[in-house]
């Protein structure tokens, strides 16, 4: 199931491959439309209620679909062709897309309708993201499942990258000019993963038990080293990550206007893309488990930094090597779910891995929301990045399994 740690392979081989080249634009157009979304809603949000908690809901409403489904989108993921799902919700995320659109050019925006149209993008997400990530090893032989591994991490940071840039000048024009464009990216996506040929999919046909549904959570559990990563990854970005407060640093502490804000949301993917396209041409070889735990620490410490900075230059400098030490947590542990993981049940084992994210993500963006609006926007960021640091280190004594990994190839 793993190929030689010792083996080079190349950067690019897994685009040789036509339908993981056409599933990678398609999954570049979504991830930078959906930044679009997200930081014109951001902005949207901000303007219209001036309170940090509501930026926090923001995460919240998108992240509780992926919670509460959990159960099921991993097991549509290994029944149901996982092109299709991709297919279906992508065309979902579009019609989300037009549906703010429509609201802005109705004048009807309210937070409530856009917490509804929300909810809705966020069940599209959750079913979404366990089959894309469970078809890319469908996609490319084992040889190229390394690269490919990289190469979509590293679509999804320039999106990252780009997407709020854009965002930001788009909402500088118009939010209908913003959710425009994202609209039409989502439907570009939703026709390009049509092209891509059926891959070869081992589902399974069990009778839907109980059993087979918490297959997911039962092979996270037993694999203590995937635990580790995913957990860890989990309560640092949970308590590490300042991406919802971001319009509140760019309007009241930077105070620099949506170009800025899309500058502050660009900066992580700036750090982790060149970090993403390092380890595409030198993937780690040895001591990867020491290297992660250095760099979840590291990623508290620069968000430290910029809940204290107060100059824009130092916010984004601390933002691009937060977001650098950030991939190379999410690179390891994605080569390790991907590389352990039976593909009969990699449905089920990513939708648990998308909860960890997403949990991580949208429900840390709940967490800096709801705690800025307690005890400030600067405070909250400053002292959830000393608890990402306190992860790194009660983790290394919870799982030292994971401290002595060294190589991602495989089971050792």
């Amino acid at each position: 199931m793993s190929a030689d740690p010792s083996t080079p392979q190349s950067a690019w081989g897994a685009l040789r491959h036509r339908g993981f080249a056409v599933f990678w634009v398609s999954r570049l157009c979504t991830t930078f439309s959906a930044q679009i979304v997200s930081v014109a809603v951001g902005w949207q949000v901000y303007d219209l209620t001036r309170d940090p908690f509501d930026l926090g809901l923001v995460g919240l409403v998108q992240f509780a679909p992926a919670l509460l489904l959990v159960l099921v989108t991993g097991a549509a993921s290994d029944r149901f062709s996982r092109r299709l799902i991709v297919a279906i919700c992508q065309a979902v995320e579009a019609a989300s897309a037009g549906a703010l659109l429509f609201l802005v050019l109705s004048d009807s925006v309210t937070t409530s309708a856009i917490f509804a149209t929300l909810a809705v993008f966020g069940v599209a997400r959750a079913f979404m993201n366990p089959a894309s990530q469970s078809l890319i090893p469908n996609l490319v032989p084992p040889e190229a499942l390394a690269s490919a591994i990289a190469l979509s991490a590293s679509s999804w940071q320039v999106a990252v990258i780009l997407g709020p840039v854009a965002g930001g000048l788009l909402y500088g024009i118009g939010p209908d000019v913003a959710y425009g464009v994202a609209l039409a990216l989502f439907l570009m996506a939703t026709v390009l993963i049509a092209f891509v040929p059926r891959p070869p999919q081992k589902t399974t046909n069990e009778p839907p038990t109980w059993s087979t549904v918490v297959a997911g959570f039962r092979y996270v559990w037993h694999e203590k080293i995937v635990l580790g990563a995913i957990s860890m990854d989990l309560f640092a970005v949970l308590l590490g990550g300042a991406v919802a407060l971001l319009p509140a640093f760019a309007r009241d502490v930077l105070e620099v206007g949506p170009w800025g804000l899309g500058l502050l949301r660009a900066a992580p993917g700036i750090g982790a893309v060149f970090v993403a396209g390092y380890l595409a041409i030198r993937p780690l070889r040895d001591h990867a488990g020491r290297i992660m735990f250095v760099c979840v620490a590291l990623f508290g410490i620069f968000n430290v930094v910029f809940g204290l900075s107060t100059a824009v230059w130092l916010s984004v400098t601390a933002l691009a090597l937060a977001g650098a030490a950030d991939m190379v947590s999410v690179y390891v542990r994605e080569t390790l779910i991907q590389l352990w993981t039976p593909d009969a049940v990699r449905g089920r084992v990513n939708a648990v891995n998308m909860v960890f994210i997403g949990a991580s993500n949208e429900l840390g963006e709940f967490r800096a929301g709801s705690m800025a609006a307690l005890i400030g926007i600067v405070p909250a960021v400053v002292v959830g990045g000393l608890g990402t640091v306190a992860v790194a280190v009660l983790w290394m004594r919870w799982f030292p399994a994971l401290l002595k990994a060294r190589h991602l190839s495989g089971r050792v």
